[in-house]
């Protein structure tokens, strides 16, 4: 298939070495409630995740936390030894309850969570490991210290970040490469506009979370819903058609723990937006 000049190119290279598909699956919903224990329906959730490979899903993000460790124990269950595909994970919050986080970035802290996630993913190196979050009580560079450690002894192949703006990216380069930034950006949220731009100019992946919300953006009538019915598809594929179009270092990766609804998402990159789609869209989203 001829690639689309129009378009990004459909594949992005993590750490400038390891080739995904740029629309991945999100494993924080396959949890229970308040992503806190098992999911209410086990099965269903490992054919969930059996069902990835068949949709060219090549790239899962999920993270100790998810649980947490159920959702790392069950993308083993259902995936391992993941031929062909990436499993990024995060560490660095804790979990007092569902729905409840809080951040620990003491290096002790996260290099033993790196270890435990080597034991529940069964893997002898983490392709990608990612700072969820910076934790404001402990020196950062401390913390990018003992990510530069795990990759020294082998124990992640490249290091990412979560939750941060360009100050933190360039003091984090100066300690280990950063392979990918995750915040929050969605056409209803683009806070991390600059962040998303200033990885752009350094090939870092970056990785929208909480990508489908549009808000007012997907009301009937507005220039996402028209695109919408042009293209036969739902508001939220057109939201996801967007993201991959809006930057080649896009790396969406909308969750769910429902096989038709991740069916819909990934149909998302075969949708081709116009120029004037794309345009009144991005319009609407700055004018929201």
């Amino acid at each position: 298939m001829t690639q689309d000049p129009a378009q990004p190119p459909a594949l992005f290279r993590v750490g400038g070495d390891i080739q995904i598909h740029r629309l991945g699956f999100g494993a924080m919903r396959i949890t229970g409630k308040g992503i806190w224990g098992p999911p209410a329906d086990r099965d269903a959730a490992l054919r969930l995740l059996r069902r990835l490979p068949a949709l060219g899903v090549d790239f899962i993000d999920t993270a100790d936390s998810y649980g947490p460790d159920v959702s790392e124990q069950l993308i083993r269950e259902a995936l391992h030894p993941y031929p062909g595909m990436l499993v990024a994970t995060k560490g660095g919050l804790t979990r007092g309850g569902p729905d409840r986080w809080s951040p620990d970035g003491r290096p002790e802290y996260l290099i033993g969570q790196a270890q435990k996630s080597l034991r529940k993913l069964g893997v002898e190196r983490i392709d990608l490991w990612q700072l969820h979050r910076i934790d404001a009580k402990v020196p950062r560079d401390e913390q990018f210290g003992a990510i530069r450690r795990m990759l020294d002894e082998g124990m992640i192949r490249h290091a990412g970040l979560s939750e941060v703006g360009i100050d933190d990216i360039e003091a984090a380069r100066k300690v280990f490469p950063v392979a990918t930034v995750q915040n929050r950006y969605n056409l209803g949220d683009r806070a991390s506009e600059p962040v998303l731009e200033h990885c752009e100019r350094l090939g870092i992946g970056f990785i929208p979370w909480y990508p489908l919300a549009a808000g007012s953006l997907a009301r009937p009538g507005s220039p996402l819903d028209d695109a919408a019915r042009r293209h036969r598809a739902g508001a939220g594929q057109v939201a996801l058609a967007w993201l991959l179009r809006r930057s080649p270092v896009m790396l969406p990766i909308p969750g769910t723990a429902s096989i038709e609804h991740l069916e819909q998402n990934m149909a998302a990159a075969s949708i081709r937006l116009s120029d004037d789609d794309y345009q009144a869209i991005e319009r609407a989203a700055r004018g929201a």
